[in-house]
């Protein structure tokens, strides 16, 4: 959430910002009611003292012997203002907060406008397998090796599901070791939250209230505090585990990591080339998430991106290193840097990782604070998440660059201790 203070004294500046990655911005209606706000709070702070003083007097002057009576009406008059100025404030803040909570975040100062035209390629590591036989795509490959059923997948589960099997399973579960593995010589804390979640949780991350008809609800209703969902990303729970804290500035940053499968509706159709697992309703994904101090979120930022792209080249995989224009951004994120791998098949590179900065704006909305040790003040942390990583495209990667020409795919190095071959062969 932005902070109506900055609004506040720099509009102009706050909507150029915004327009950055918004078709328009007005905060005409919003800055009347702060402003009316504003003045009845002013105008209640006078009225309750004016009570408290009267009301302190009547007992002296009843004990006097004189006739409080007219003060008494006059304070119950008082009393009515003053709650029909409660009444009034509680409504303009419901408004501000709805329309505050509508707003994305503010995108950096180095971050350009517009969509994905506007995206820059940062780096690219290793080059473009190049084959002396006619490549397969991965679905094939997963196919004629057994390690991935389609077919059946559907069956049970509708059109976006599939199902590891056999060594395809054991590739999917070697690729989430490594991983964790890799994560935890770094030292972030490994976390296994749950997978369904309540309405603050979508709230704090800033998925919600735009985009609560993403995500699969467990409750039937309106959008509510009652509403659950099946976790879209481990960043929604991990968002959450300081919500409403204030931690002291001698624990940050906080480093944490979380695997959890991620369900997504992924709302509209499927293009002909993301078939197969590229994109689908339910993959497996490792999480990384940081809480951090204002001062140091961009040298962890550069951490998150680093961790991730180390992990692609540590299974040799011909990959690039995007930033992402404004618009291309998720809604909560100040910065985002995706790492995508190349796809022989679709001749295009696929993200497998969005490092991003939320910034405040995360912490704003779910009151997450630290206290500046010099200071005693109290601050908003910054939060950053970055996948490390998400399998899904990981796989059809492996598939598709280390394929062979008589069908067989080489095993990554990094990946032989947990599956047992160096090359997967037609069962």
């Amino acid at each position: 959430m932005l902070d109506i203070n900055r609004i506040r004294t720099n509009p102009e500046e706050v909507k150029n910002a915004l327009l950055k990655r918004m078709d328009e911005v007005d905060f005409t209606e919003l800055l009347e009611w702060d402003l009316k706000r504003r003045q009845l709070i002013a105008s209640n702070d006078e009225k309750k003292a004016k009570r408290n003083k009267v009301s302190s007097e009547i007992p002296r002057l009843k004990k006097e012997g004189r006739d409080v009576s007219d003060l008494l009406s006059e304070m119950k008059v008082l009393s009515d203002d003053i709650k029909a100025n409660d009444d009034a404030i509680r409504e303009l803040e419901e408004k501000i907060n709805r329309f505050l909570s509508t707003l994305p975040n503010i995108p950096a100062d180095d971050v350009v406008a517009g969509g994905k035209e506007n995206n820059k390629v940062i780096r690219t590591w290793g080059k473009k397998p190049e084959f002396s036989f006619e490549p397969k795509n991965h679905v094939d490959l997963a196919t004629d090796l057994g390690l991935v059923d389609y077919e059946r997948g559907a069956k049970i589960g509708g059109s976006g599901y599939w199902i590891y099997t056999g060594m395809g399973a054991l590739i999917e579960w070697a690729l989430l070791n490594n991983f964790i593995e890799e994560h935890l010589k770094d030292g972030y804390t490994f976390m296994l939250p749950p997978h369904i979640l309540n309405y603050k949780c979508g709230y704090t991350a800033g998925q919600f209230p735009k985009f609560t008809e993403d995500v699969f609800k467990v409750e039937t209703g309106e959008a509510s505090e009652n509403m659950q969902f099946l976790l879209p990303t481990a960043e929604t729970a991990l968002i959450n585990f300081h919500h409403n804290e204030i931690l002291k500035e001698e624990e940050l940053p906080k480093k944490y990591f979380a695997y959890t499968p991620c369900y997504r509706k992924e709302a509209g159709s499927y293009r002909t080339e993301e078939r197969g697992m590229i994109r689908g309703h339910q993959f497996n994904k490792v999480e990384m998430f940081q809480y951090t101090t204002p001062e140091t979120s961009e040298q962890a930022l550069d951490e998150l991106v680093n961790k991730a792209e180390r992990l692609v080249q540590g299974l040799g995989l011909h990959h690039r290193v995007s930033k992402l224009a404004a618009k291309d951004c998720s809604a909560s994120m100040g910065k985002t840097f995706d790492i995508e791998v190349w796809i022989p098949s679709m001749g295009d590179f696929k993200e497998v990782s969005s490092a991003s900065n939320a910034y405040d704006y995360q912490a704003r909305r779910g009151n997450i604070r630290f206290k500046r040790s010099s200071t005693g003040k109290t601050e908003f942390v910054h939060t950053l998440n970055a996948s490390g990583l998400a399998t899904s495209r990981i796989l059809p990667a492996i598939l598709e660059q280390y394929q062979q020409e008589d069908g067989s795919v080489v095993v990554p190095e990094v990946l032989r201790k947990w599956i047992g071959t160096d090359i997967i062969r037609k069962p």
